[in-house]
């Protein structure tokens, strides 16, 4: 039989002993997120995969604000995070330090999220606007635009979906 872990048994981190802990080599950006509970989750998703760091750009909501906190469930609290309004400022900016510019979206010349595990630099991974997308702007600056493949109906993932899959490859790739 196998018996279910009670939240007392999974041994976390606490907020200090995660602040200092290694991370794996990967910025988030969020820019022009809509729903704040997106925003939320994916805060969630940046701290179960011991994320560096959450760039939030444009009209993209920011900490402290109740609707994030409902499916943050306190990652703000542990996960490193900044805003610039102008998402070109951060991306120069991450260039500038070697980050190797990853766009989630679907371009003629995507690449598979398996991939990720050949990107030697640290990563910054760009998820764009619920409705929009990432900005043609922003993928021109992108070095690699990964495409998540699909075979169903739908166009597109819930941005939260795209960020976990994207974030899960990068982890087991650069978790060591």
């Amino acid at each position: 039989m196998n018996k279910k872990l009670a939240t007392t048994e999974l041994n976390r981190p606490s907020i200090e002993e995660f602040e200092s802990q290694d991370k794996i080599p990967v910025v988030v950006i969020l820019d022009n997120i809509r729903s704040l509970a997106n925003v939320g989750s994916i805060f969630r998703t940046c701290d179960g995969f011991s994320v560096e760091q959450i760039v939030l750009c444009g009209i993209t909501g920011r900490p402290p604000h109740r609707e994030i906190q409902r499916t943050a469930l306190g990652a703000t609290e542990s996960v490193t995070w900044s805003y610039e309004e102008d998402i070109l400022v951060a991306i120069a900016d991450l260039k500038q330090k070697g980050y190797y510019i990853a766009s989630i979206e679907q371009c003629e010349t995507s690449v598979d999220p398996s991939e990720v595990g050949s990107i030697k630099k640290p990563i910054c991974l760009v998820l764009g606007n619920e409705v929009e997308g990432v900005n043609q702007m922003v993928i021109d600056q992108s070095d690699v635009v990964i495409e998540i493949p699909q075979a169903g109906t739908k166009h597109s993932f819930n941005v939260t979906v795209a960020a976990g899959i994207v974030l899960w490859e990068c982890f087991k790739a650069l978790r060591n």
